[in-house]
C-alpha cells in the first residue's frame, strides 16, 4: 500500500487522489462515448459531469462531519478547508455515499432544470458510476482507507503501520474490504454493458444499479470497520441505511415501468 506517493513542499500528491482522478476521467470519457449512442448532447455530460464532481465532495465532506461533529468542534473552519492544520492540501475524511446522495440532489435539479429526461441521463452514465468506483476503491486499498474488520481467511491483509487500517486495527490481518468493493463494481460495471445491449425501457440500467450496488454494499459493510457513531441501529450502519434506500429505488423504478405498461394494455 501506498498512501504517499510523493510530495513537493506542502502538497501532497497521494494515490487515493490520483485514483480518484482517474476515475472521474475514465466515467466521463465513457459516458460521453455512450452519450453519443443515445443522441445527448456532450455539453450536457460535460457539465453534470463538473457538478457532480463538486457535489460530491460536498456531499461526502458534510456527512462526515456530519457524524464526526467533535472532530471539528472549535476547528469549524476546516470543513471545506482544504489547508489542513499540519500544513498539508487535501480533504482528509470522506463518506461516498454522502457524496453520491448530493450527486443525485444535483444532478436531478441540473436535467430538471435542462428539461431534460432524467432517467434517460441516469442509464447513459450508470456504467461510468460502476467504473468509477472500480477505480475508486482501488484508491482506497492503495490508501489503507475504509479497511475491513478482523479476518481470520486466507485473504486477510495486514496494513502498514502508516496508512489509515494499520494505524487503527495494528497489526493484525483484517478484510481488504475496498477490494471486495473494487471487484463488486468491477461485476456491476460488467452486467450493465451486456444489460446494455437490450432494448430497455428508460430508467431500466440506473435501476439494476441501484439494486445490485444497493444489494453488494449492504452485504460487504457487514465486514467493514466504522466508528460507533456511524451506526444507526445496533448492528446497522448508516451506508447500510442508503444502501437498502437505493434498493427500494431502483425496485420502484421497476415497478413503475411495470405499472404504466398494464395501465396502457388495460386502456388499449
Amino acid at each position: 500500500m501506498y498512501p504517499e506517493l510523493f510530495r513537493v513542499g506542502p502538497i501532497v500528491v497521494n494515490s487515493y487522489g490520483l485514483m480518484l482522478a482517474l476515475a472521474f476521467i475514465a466515467a466521463i470519457f465513457l459516458a460521453l462515448k455512450r452519450a453519443e449512442n443515445k443522441n445527448l448532447d456532450g455539453n450536457i455530460i460535460i457539465n453534470l459531469s463538473f457538478i457532480v464532481m463538486v457535489s460530491a465532495i460536498i456531499g461526502s465532506r458534510l456527512f462526515y462531519v456530519i457524524f464526526h461533529l467533535e472532530e471539528f468542534e472549535g476547528r469549524w473552519q476546516y470543513t471545506f478547508l482544504p489547508i489542513q492544520p499540519d500544513g498539508t492540501i487535501g480533504l482528509g475524511g470522506l463518506v461516498f455515499l454522502g457524496g453520491f446522495i448530493g450527486s443525485i440532489i444535483s444532478a436531478a435539479i441540473y436535467v430538471y432544470a435542462k428539461k431534460i429526461p432524467f432517467l434517460k441521463v441516469a442509464d447513459t452514465v450508470a456504467p461510468s458510476l460502476a467504473l468509477g468506483l472500480f477505480l475508486g476503491r482501488l484508491g482506497c486499498f492503495f490508501n489503507g482507507c475504509c479497511f475491513g474488520k478482523e479476518c481470520h481467511l486466507p485473504w486477510g491483509m495486514v496494513f502498514p503501520a502508516n496508512s489509515p487500517a494499520g494505524y487503527q486495527m495494528g497489526a493484525i490481518s483484517i478484510h481488504p474490504t475496498q477490494l471486495y468493493s473494487s471487484f463488486y463494481a468491477l461485476i456491476i460495471f460488467v452486467i450493465l454493458l451486456q444489460l446494455d445491449k437490450q432494448d430497455k425501457y428508460e430508467g431500466f440500467l440506473f435501476s439494476i444499479f441501484l439494486i445490485l450496488y444497493g444489494i453488494a454494499r449492504f452485504i460487504v459493510d457487514f465486514f467493514r470497520y466504522y466508528e460507533s457513531q456511524m451506526f444507526i441501529f445496533k448492528g446497522i450502519d448508516f451506508n447500510q441505511i442508503v444502501s437498502l434506500l437505493m434498493i427500494l429505488a431502483g425496485i420502484w423504478i421497476i415497478f413503475s415501468h411495470q405499472s404504466k405498461l398494464s395501465k396502457k394494455s388495460t386502456s388499449s
